[in-house]
């Protein structure tokens, strides 16, 4: 049966008492007094100092410090008590703090605030006992309590007692081996502790398979502060990760999110809520939301939800732009700082696509209507009396046949336009010349710029170029894009088509000195139906640059239109080197 570290004590000074002499008992008892009450502050020094490490984990400290100091105390064996550098008590283990003085004067407490730890023993009323004091403090800075740790000296009386009855009952004769062991014993039991000491208040717990020496309590307790701190470490290392993991998804989302504190400052906007907002990055941390934010309608839900204490949600416009946004703004009740997240998701391109399709229901309506319309007419019309009439219905049929045509063509382009969008058309690319892709739609549309008095031109480099498409469906792009020119440019007016290497991609620009496109429609241009009022007149479905436009993008490419409405309009697409 191995000992424990105070019988390990009491044995040798028991055995060498029978050699000790009556002139060294008091010497003795004072010395083990003296030296017990040493090991008592150690021992109450380093709990503390454990106290204090578990108490700068925020996360693991629970809101109730009453129910803390009694779980300490009771894993302890000591009295634990929390008091702020005032001398307030927090948390007791043993009494109501409430009922308890203020304990600045006391002379521990008041060591410890001077020299960061201080140590004083006398009679307690709330144990009946003398009792050990050690408060330990980690200094203004640390935003810690005083913890104080306390533990009954009757043990220690009892122990000297003992001893002086045996002392005195001893022989004189081996007073020498008495002091000798003693020196041995005290130098074995303290080299240890003062080593793990200097190492508790460096906050280096023992490396493994380092060997402090000493008793087995002494290695027992390196190994728990040494296992504590790998858990602490460990803890530490996983809520920093979850932090930056957490930190990265709100960098990357789309929605903004803003956290204020109870008192109204920023605590953190990711990039989104800069972005939406207006703001610098890095502008915001720290000051007040009302000072940062300067749209009214989120400073009046954000003061509502503070009031309230409830989530609030709606839709604003923020001034001085088209931009839509939906706003929420959530009480955080369970942070411990409080405060509150504001939530913003940019509506704008929602609200764009809604314009869109009302724009898209209402130009197929008014296309579709006037076909529909003249059909209508022309059946009436037949029915009548005209249909009697040889060439009157003849006219009529071939009128009927021109409308039914053009609603066949709008429906036929519909398909293929929602084709494209869908990805159900595949594209075979192949390498192949701007020469080559040019020729078939030029000569076609050659001999109807001419009946129009245009001069057409195609301006090709010297070198040749040598894109990766398909032939068939980019050769579709180019007669719409000269169709166009070739209908709005006037006679007498010039219809030029020029290509050109730029870095990893060619460029190809329709160029006309036609009536030209108001600046208004040039970002609609490409929406299908989407006519510029000086192009209703002209005919067409609306569909050819929206065909054109999705099938360039299926190339990889960009299409884009500039305008002068005094000179005329260039229509460019770009599309991926061979």
């Amino acid at each position: 049966m191995r000992l424990g570290i105070r019988w390990r004590i009491a044995l040798p000074y028991m055995a060498v008492v029978l050699l000790s002499t009556l002139a060294l008992t008091l010497y003795l008892s004072h010395q083990l007094r003296g030296r017990l009450m040493e090991q008592y502050r150690a021992r109450l020094l380093a709990q503390a100092q454990v106290v204090h490490l578990f108490l700068r984990q925020p996360s693991a400290v629970p809101a109730d410090l009453q129910s803390l100091a009694a779980d300490w105390a009771e894993q302890m064996d000591t009295r634990v008590t929390l008091i702020t550098r005032d001398g307030a008590v927090l948390a007791d283990s043993q009494s109501d703090p409430a009922t308890m003085d203020n304990h600045r004067d006391r002379p521990e407490v008041a060591e410890a605030l001077i020299e960061g730890w201080g140590a004083s023993s006398r009679y307690s009323a709330t144990t009946g006992s003398d009792t050990l004091y050690v408060a330990l403090d980690a200094g203004p800075s640390a935003g810690l309590p005083v913890v104080r740790v306390a533990i009954s000296l009757q043990a220690v009386g009892e122990e000297v007692a003992a001893l002086r009855r045996i002392l005195v009952s001893g022989a004189l004769v081996i007073a020498l081996a008495v002091a000798g062991l003693s020196s041995v014993l005290a130098d074995r039991l303290t080299r240890p502790l003062r080593r793990l000491t200097e190492q508790v208040r460096a906050h280096q717990p023992p490396a493994a398979g380092t060997s402090l020496g000493g008793f087995d309590e002494v290695r027992s307790l390196a190994a728990a502060y040494s296992g504590l701190t790998d858990e602490l470490a460990r803890r530490v290392e996983a809520l920093a990760q979850e932090r930056n993991e957490v930190s990265l998804v709100l960098a990357h989302l789309d929605d903004g999110v803003v956290i204020t504190d109870a008192a109204g400052a920023v605590r953190w906007a990711n990039p989104a809520a800069l972005r939406l907002l207006s703001l610098r990055d890095g502008a915001a941390n720290g000051r007040p939301l009302l000072e940062v934010v300067s749209t009214p309608d989120v400073i009046a839900l954000w003061q509502t939800g503070r009031q309230t204490g409830e989530q609030q949600e709606t839709i604003i416009e923020a001034p001085g732009r088209t931009a839509f946004m939906r706003l929420v703004v959530s009480p955080l009740p369970g942070s411990p700082a409080g405060g509150e997240m504001l939530l913003l998701q940019d509506l704008t391109q929602v609200r764009r696509l809604e314009t869109i399709r009302r724009d898209f229901i209402s130009n197929i309506s008014h296309e579709l209507r006037t076909p529909l319309a003249s059909l209508k007419a022309l059946v009436e019309t037949l029915q009548d009396g005209a249909l009697e009439d040889p060439a009157v219905s003849g006219n009529f049929l071939r009128r009927m046949e021109i409308e039914v045509d053009s609603l066949t063509q709008m429906v036929q382009e519909l398909l293929e336009l929602s084709r494209i969008e869908s990805g159900q058309v595949p594209l075979r690319l192949a390498p192949i010349s701007l020469e080559q892709l040019l020729a078939e739609p030029l000569d076609r549309l050659r001999p109807q710029a001419e009946r129009a008095e245009l001069r057409f031109a195609v301006n090709l480099p010297t070198e040749p170029i040598t894109v990766l498409a398909d032939a068939d469906r980019v050769r579709q792009v180019i007669a719409n894009l000269v169709h166009n020119a070739v209908k709005f440019t006037p006679a007498g007016g010039r219809v030029s088509i020029s290509a050109m290497r730029v870095r990893h991609e060619a460029v190809i620009s329709v160029y006309d000195t036609g009536i030209g496109i108001p600046a208004k429609d040039l970002p609609r241009i490409f929406e299908r139906f989407y006519k510029a009022d000086r192009a209703r007149a002209g005919g067409g479905t609306g569909l050819g640059l929206a065909i054109a436009k999705h099938i360039v993008q299926a190339h990889g490419g960009r299409i884009w239109a500039e305008s002068d409405e005094a000179t005329g309009s260039v229509l460019r697409f770009t599309l991926p080197l061979a």
